[in-house]
């Protein structure tokens, strides 16, 4: 789907629009590193730059797998400023760490989701116990990372 799907969600004002780039399952393969014969660009490239002239860093934001930390360096190359959702830390394999080191920007710029590694740290009777635990423990481990890095 490309600018005339996007740009009318633009329009809600204090609302952001949430891209696919590059996403942490293995599907992702499917399209998301296919390159451009033109320009060299793989598919998350070419949605990155390409959609960067439909909205600002203030309503657009992109979604890149923390299961592809190490493409963030890149991806901060195209996007430094945008907001980027992380999903796919914890439970699927991806490290808060590497999310940090190679997608952090000097605003932080990440809205990380650990969904699994939380909803599902416990079936016994005290689910709900586990799950607050596990939250905390994420929450803990990004307090960290952002001291680190001077923002918190």
């Amino acid at each position: 789907m490309g600018e005339d799907s996007v740009k009318p969600f633009m329009t809600y004002e204090g609302k952001w629009v949430i891209l696919l780039a590059l996403t942490s399952n293995k599907g992702a393969f499917d399209f998301q590193f296919l390159k451009d014969d033109k320009t060299g660009d793989q598919l998350f490239e070419t949605v990155l730059k390409t959609s960067q002239n439909w909205g600002t860093t203030e309503n657009m934001m992109y979604v890149v797998g923390a299961t592809k930390a190490e493409k963030l360096k890149e991806i901060r190359k195209i996007v430094p400023e945008h907001f980027l959702l992380v999903p796919g830390v914890g439970a699927q394999g991806g490290s808060l760490q590497e999310v940090a080191k190679n997608g952090m920007n000097s605003k932080c710029g990440l809205l990380v989701n650990s969904s699994r590694g939380i909803i599902y740290s416990s079936s016994g009777e005290y689910f709900a116990v586990k799950a607050g635990e596990a939250a905390k423990e994420v929450q803990q481990e990004m307090e960290v990372l952002l001291t680190e890095a001077g923002l918190f």
